[in-house]
């Protein structure tokens, strides 16, 4: 399988399930790159792409092709900081930033600096340009990374499952 795809949970794209080049890594940071490493080291992809849903922070509904990846290692919103690893990784240039972190972001649109917010996609970022493999990400916003995001979340958690399919028809995976 040159291509393999990396997803969070199999409710965000349940009918994606059965397919034999999706393997689902658990959700956070450690269950990404455990999987990503395992996938790469057993499959020898060309290629993995990652989908999810993700909290918007300057973006609002919709599927976005994320490039640019930061590590978000802890926020305190009170005193308005977000600490966020030195090494950010770029696999081009044009798309969104997305900042990953073991939390569900419920309030800090004003101190987190990226377009969106998720818990896998540095992860795995980092696993492929470890090993030089492309990577793809695209994340579907399901929440506005305010007070209701876990509502909402819950609630559009398998809504991007169509323009997931879409991208996997255009590059004819």
């Amino acid at each position: 399988m040159n291509n393999l795809i990396l997803i969070a949970l199999p409710e965000e794209a349940p009918d994606l399930f059965n397919r034999p080049d999706v393997f689902f890594t658990g959700i956070g940071k450690i269950n990404a790159a455990i999987t990503a490493m395992r996938v790469i080291n057993e499959y020898h992809p060309q290629r993995i792409i990652n989908f999810g849903t993700a909290g918007g922070i300057t973006v609002s509904s919709g599927l976005y092709k994320c490039t640019r990846f930061v590590q978000r290692d802890l926020i305190i919103p009170d005193i308005g900081i977000a600490i966020t690893g030195n090494d950010p990784i770029e696999f081009e240039t044009g798309g969104f930033t997305v900042s990953t972190g073991d939390d569900f972001v419920m309030n800090a649109k004003d101190i987190i600096n990226a377009d969106l917010v998720e818990m896998e996609a540095y992860a795995i970022a980092k696993v492929c340009k470890e090993t030089y493999t492309d990577f793809l990400c695209y994340k579907y916003i399901s929440d506005a990374a305010d007070e209701h995001a876990s509502g909402n979340w819950a609630n559009s958690v398998s809504k991007g499952q169509p323009y997931y399919q879409e991208i996997l028809k255009k590059l004819n995976i």
